[in-house]
């Protein structure tokens, strides 16, 4: 839609404003009630979200991320981190961008695919959400060529040695499920770029932790990579920002399932488990597409409930089933202004869409053009917002 057409103009002049010192962690501070996350779980998702704003570097608007790990964004601040490499499928609305990079000690070891937004994601969501399809776990060998269609069997015969050869995919049947054609397509594509890459790390690295994050059309890729993933016998840890809603109740369903979701989870399990999804208050894409259209949200919500940024550990809480009426789906029915529902304040997309502790989605030095957003604290403030982030 033409709203979206004015993003990335936006964005660019939005850059202009650099020559900002890097962004520190926030401080973790307590929790205040019993559903607020752990000074631990804030800390955690915080860091991810500066890893997933790197892959802002990635594609049309960026400047690139170099070895060992370099780039005019945050990179600075993961010292321990090594790039193995990048991904740009293309600027149409299956577009995906990210990197894959490995951080080693004294950094937690982990290899993480961090998979980037699109500022198409309006025209994504709205002009491919009347056309769902049948979600197809990938059956078979990677290598089999024999079916015509990428979209049930993606052919990558390519891979030539048995080091870039993932395991075979052995998915549990996903009955009556159907998934968003334009976030399936998104996945189908980045797939066939960064299996032999990820096959070779995780062959390297077989004691890391495979840990998946995502932002706005890249947290729908992220979920489906994470299915695909545990269909291979991986065991990744997927994070995401702003998630849209990637198929209907059956594929939810299917989704808790794999990650093992129980409606009876305490606040510890919930933040010791493998998928938090996180919303912010304010933000359209969660809602997206819509509950008419047969979307559904699927379960690990954890919820920033402060509009302003940044929040703190008292502001962010876990959230109870698939669509908590206390998290972002009861927000859409309590919204105020101009009694407008939040699912169609596509403004929000400059705002709350991006503010996911930092904001998210410019690939600029320090991560964010001063006073972009009047209500963010200034940088070198000594107020006590920020502080040194403490190694998990």
């Amino acid at each position: 839609m033409a709203f979206s057409l004015f993003l990335p103009f936006l964005l660019y002049f939005a850059t202009l404003a650099v020559g900002l010192p890097a962004q520190t962690a926030l401080l973790n501070h307590a929790s205040s009630n019993n559903s607020s996350i752990s000074a631990r779980l804030f800390a955690e998702l915080e860091e991810l979200a500066r890893i997933v704003d790197i892959s802002y570097c990635v594609g049309l608007t960026g400047l690139g991320i170099q070895k060992p790990f370099q780039c005019v964004s945050r990179c600075a601040e993961f010292e321990n981190f090594e790039l193995v490499t990048t991904w740009n499928t293309g600027p149409l609305l299956s577009d995906s961008c990210g990197y894959i990079a490995v951080s080693h000690l004294p950094s937690r070891p982990r290899i993480i695919l961090a998979f980037r937004g699109t500022y198409s994601i309006t025209n994504t969501i709205i002009d491919l959400s009347t056309m769902p399809q049948e979600y197809v776990p990938y059956p078979g060998d990677d290598n089999d060529d024999t079916h015509n269609s990428d979209l049930k069997s993606p052919n990558t015969a390519s891979l030539e040695t048995s080091t870039d050869t993932p395991p075979p995919s052995k998915p549990p049947k996903c009955s009556n499920c159907t998934v968003h054609t334009g976030f399936y397509t998104s996945w189908l594509h980045t797939r066939k770029e960064i299996l032999p890459h990820l096959t070779r790390a995780i062959a390297a690295y077989p004691n890391y932790t495979l840990t998946l994050v995502g932002h706005s059309l890249g947290g729908a890729v992220a979920a489906l990579a994470g299915l695909d993933f545990k269909a291979r016998g991986w065991d990744p840890r997927v994070t995401t920002f702003g998630e849209p809603r990637v198929g209907n109740k059956a594929l939810m369903s299917y989704i808790n399932g794999l990650f093992d979701v129980s409606s009876i989870d305490t606040p510890e399990r919930k933040a010791n488990n493998k998928f938090h999804r996180v919303t912010h208050v304010g933000d359209p894409v969660p809602l997206l597409p819509l509950d008419e259209w047969g979307y559904k949200m699927h379960s690990e919500e954890i919820f920033i409930g402060k509009s302003a940024l940044p929040p703190d550990a008292s502001d962010v809480q876990h959230c109870i089933g698939d669509e908590d009426p206390a998290c972002i789906a009861g927000s859409d029915v309590t919204s105020a202004g101009w009694g407008i529902p939040t699912r169609f304040k596509l403004w929000q997309l400059f705002f709350a869409h991006r503010d996911y502790f930092w904001r998210l989605g410019l690939c600029v030095p320090g991560g964010d053009p001063k006073d972009w957003y009047r209500k963010y604290p200034h940088h070198g403030d000594d107020d006590g917002v920020y502080g040194e982030v403490n190694e998990l």
